[in-house]
Formats: structure tokens, sequence, C-alpha cells
């Protein structure tokens, strides 16, 4: 299974619950401002979590199978960096979401990739 994740706020994900798919883009921001959802590979959650939701203690990990997902997914660097995010162009199915864990940051404020 080729798995890609998506950092979210819990409010978000409830959302998602109610309407059906997940609009969510990023921290405060949703797929109709930003064009897409971001994601990460495996390697690049605790960055990612580290730099845009410090200090949250509202945080999901959604596990998402890539081969699921509806919408066109484009692995591009739109900051014109060489390390390639997964990027979801389109409602989030949530049938492609197979599983849910929280991310809680450490004792130091640092975000760790959970056992998945």
């Amino acid at each position: 299974m080729d798995l890609i994740f998506h950092i979210a706020e819990s409010a978000a994900w409830s959302d998602a619950q109610s309407q059906g798919a997940y609009l969510h883009s990023t921290l405060g921001r949703t797929l109709g401002q930003v064009g897409f959802i971001h994601c990460s590979r495996r390697d690049q959650v605790e960055g990612v979590a580290n730099a845009v939701f410090r200090g949250r203690a509202d945080v999901l990990l959604l596990v998402i199978d890539a081969a699921r997902v509806g919408p066109e997914i484009r692995y591009e660097n739109l900051a014109g960096g060489e390390d390639l995010f997964p990027h979801v162009y389109g409602p989030l199915n949530l049938d492609a979401v197979v599983k849910v864990v929280p991310l809680p940051a450490g004792a130091d404020g640092q975000f760790k990739m959970p056992e998945i």
C-alpha cells in the first residue's frame, strides 16, 4: 500500500465527517483557497508538523492509501525546492483515509512520527 499523510486539525476532520469529503488544505486554509490538499510522505511528516503546527494540541494524522484517492495526486514542490510533496487536487474521499491517529507534541513541543 502506497501511503501518504495529511496533518489535520481535529475540527477539519470533524467537518469532513459531516460533509462527506475532506476539504481542508493546511492549517487554517481550505482546498478552495489553495487549490489542493497538502500531504506528506512518511519521512516529511515530522518536519511539516514542527514547521506548521508547532504549539497546536488539536492535531491528527490522516493515513491515506494513495491508490484509493479519487482526485489527481501530484508530487511537486511549488516553493522551488527539490523535496517533492504529494498534493491532492480535489476533495479527498473519506474511504481513502485508512487510519486517523492523534499527533501530540512531546514535552519538548516537538512532533514525532507515530508508529503506523
